[in-house]
């Protein structure tokens, strides 16, 4: 059976447009609870959200839906979607509900969900929730209406659950750090986690309004964390997205680290702690260079397919702990059921305290390959698998780059765009492979 509604996040889209309007949240959030009350007589859900605007809306129309089918909500307000997911556990809850689009622009947003475990929700449950989106509405009798109330300083103990991560003796006295929230939901907490380890904290994109989450801040536009760490001659810099789970930084010399990166330094830390690692977990993105490096190390990369929940589901069936993306989303299954942007950015930290060097030099001999993405949007109901053109042109590509790099063209499972990607040891090389792919896949 095929998802009308859920993507490979959740659901996502355009405030005011189906399914992301209010009418359409109260029945989500009724249907979750019909799902929710074949297990337990009473459930009981968290709702946390991001900064945007929409979020008042939709986090009370959910509200509604859900005490309508006779589930009690707890509400956190602005918190981290690692936040819901670590107090959902915590709290012995039913479910946790982030209401978030993570690092898109604040004209969109989102829904998606964690078990009682903290853990993302199989396909089955989301299909599970779509089946009962089709059926008819049971309000419970008013005696049995859920209730509503705020979770006092859901902040606090996420910020202390955040510390714990990592050993006591671990102090950052002495090390400065730009701490960039894109005026997201870890606005009020990541500068606090790393002050009370003892670093010099210096802030960006920490004053949201509801509009201005993500716009040109965050882990999706680090040029400005670049530049701040250069006006404030910080050590560090870290970046978070929209929703915090998300994590690039930034170094005083003003190289950019991405995930691809930071998930080996990650593997290399616990190897040199002599803890035991079989391999790591990235995606069809993920560096050929960083391949090579994890290989010399005596660690193999598995790739599963784009997207945090793809990586979550092959580290769960290898028993691995680490795994992770290009674009920051990095998993340690050690510290946290899910992605974590302030748990990885402490991990990378922490090796850098250990190594007694600098992040540059845990990195010394990863040499990555020149990647070009390039984003088609396509026409609405577009095919691109039967594009004629795209093929060959792949094809052609495939042979100019024999053993030099690679091609990966896909469907981004969020928006509306064909993703081309081109590695290639030679990045003019790549580049000019990519505009040509692009070209043929636009039509």
């Amino acid at each position: 059976m095929s998802r009308n509604y859920f993507g490979t996040d959740g659901i996502r889209g355009t405030v005011g447009q189906d399914p992301i309007t209010p009418d359409f949240m109260l029945r989500l959030g009724h249907a979750v609870g019909q799902v929710l009350r074949r297990a337990a007589a009473r459930p009981s859900v968290l709702i946390g959200k991001d900064t945007r605007i929409s979020g008042y809306m939709l986090e009370s129309s959910l509200e509604a839906g859900f005490a309508s089918a006779g589930v009690d909500v707890l509400l956190s307000g602005p918190l981290p979607t690692p936040g819901v997911a670590y107090l959902t556990r915590a709290l012995r809850l039913d479910l946790g509900v982030v209401i978030s689009a993570s690092h898109n622009p604040f004209a969109d947003n989102g829904v998606k969900f964690f078990s009682a475990r903290g853990e993302k929700l199989p396909d089955e449950w989301e299909l599970e929730v779509e089946a009962a989106l089709r059926q008819t509405p049971r309000w419970v009798d008013s005696a049995a209406l859920g209730k509503a109330r705020r979770l006092a300083d859901a902040g606090g103990r996420y910020i202390e659950f955040c510390k714990s991560t990592v050993p006591h003796t671990l102090s950052l006295r002495g090390m400065k750090i730009v701490v960039d929230a894109a005026h997201g939901a870890a606005y009020h907490v990541a500068p606090d986690v790393f002050h009370e380890l003892g670093a010099t904290v210096h802030t960006i994109g920490c004053q949201p309004d509801g509009l201005n989450i993500n716009a040109g801040v965050g882990a999706t536009a680090p040029q400005a964390l670049v530049q701040a760490v250069a006006e404030q001659g910080a050590d560090y810099g870290i970046a978070l997205d929209g929703d915090a789970d998300r994590l690039q930084m930034v170094d005083a010399q003003g190289r950019l680290y991405n995930g691809d990166e930071l998930l080996y330094v990650m593997a290399a830390d616990r190897l040199s702690q002599s803890r035991p690692l079989a391999g790591v977990v990235g995606t069809l993105m993920t560096n050929i260079g960083v391949e090579h490096a994890l290989q010399r190390l005596g660690l193999g990369l598995v790739r599963a397919r784009v997207g945090d929940r793809y990586v979550l589901e092959e580290l769960a069936a290898r028993g691995w702990p680490l795994g992770g993306e290009g674009s920051g989303h990095l998993l340690a299954l050690d510290r946290h059921t899910t992605g974590d942007g302030i748990v990885s950015a402490l991990q990378i930290l922490q090796a850098v305290r250990r190594g007694g060097g600098s992040l540059a030099g845990l990195l010394e001999g990863v040499a990555l390959y020149p990647q070009t993405l390039i984003n088609v949007r396509l026409p609405e109901g577009s095919d691109w698998m039967r594009n004629g053109a795209l093929a060959d042109a792949r094809a052609a590509a495939e042979r100019e780059l024999s053993g030099q790099g690679r091609v990966l063209i896909r469907a981004s499972g969020t928006e509306p765009v064909l993703r081309v990607m081109v590695e290639a040891r030679d990045g003019g090389l790549g580049r000019r492979v990519a505009e040509r792919l692009a070209a043929a896949a636009a039509g």
